[in-house]
């Protein structure tokens, strides 16, 4: 999967070593259905419960790739579904904190992310995982260095720029039918500099 990704002739390649070093790292396959386990290193979007999807590989290397992590950072994602992208953060973060708004989606989230560290599979220093909206951020450890959304809202909530730390980074796919993946770093006036990656399709935010 990572030779791949890293061969991708793409307008916007993966070429953070971290970055390709987490994803090594991290089994995606303990993240899909048993059924999809065979599928688990394809460069797609794979469906797990609650009518959700595992985001495609690329895309969850494109998104952590453009947080722009180094080690010390404390890290807030919205949507944690199936727990995958946390745990890609987790390699990459001192912090991490994920929220899911679905309990079964959060529950089985909890005990993957919880049982692959145990075993000494994952080598995250803090990862936790909160049941609530994340279209209103998680205020409890605020303020954040890096944000990372994996559902798409209509607009950026301004909870999460609120939350967001000067000098941050903000990752989101924001639209209705239409998408766009956008990065929003926070200066340090507190001034927001927008840019447009890439056309995206996500699932709507709940909230």
């Amino acid at each position: 999967m990572v030779r791949k990704l890293e061969s991708l002739d793409r307008e916007h390649p993966i070429t953070s070593q971290r970055v390709l070093d987490a994803l090594r790292t991290v089994p995606r396959h303990e993240f899909v259905p048993p059924r999809l386990r065979p599928e688990a290193y394809e460069d797609r979007p794979l469906p797990i419960d609650h009518n959700q999807t595992i985001s495609q590989p690329y895309i969850v290397a494109l998104m952590t790739q453009l947080l722009d992590l180094k080690g010390p950072e404390k890290v807030l994602e919205i949507g944690t579904g199936s727990g995958y992208q946390a745990a890609v953060l987790g390699e990459l973060a001192r912090e991490v904190y994920t929220v899911e708004i679905r309990e079964g989606l959060y529950k089985s989230a909890t005990k993957t992310l919880g049982d692959l560290k145990q075993e000494g599979l994952l080598h995250n220093k803090k990862l936790e995982t909160v049941l609530g909206d994340g279209s209103k951020g998680y205020a409890l450890a605020a303020p954040y260095d890096a944000i990372v959304v994996t559902a798409a809202p209509r607009r950026t909530p301004d909870e999460l720029i609120a939350q967001l730390k000067l000098g941050g980074r903000l990752v989101v796919p924001v639209g209705d039918f239409f998408q766009t993946l956008k990065l929003i770093h926070k200066r340090e006036d507190g001034s927001l500099v927008t840019r447009s990656i890439e056309h995206v399709r996500f699932v709507p935010l709940k909230e």
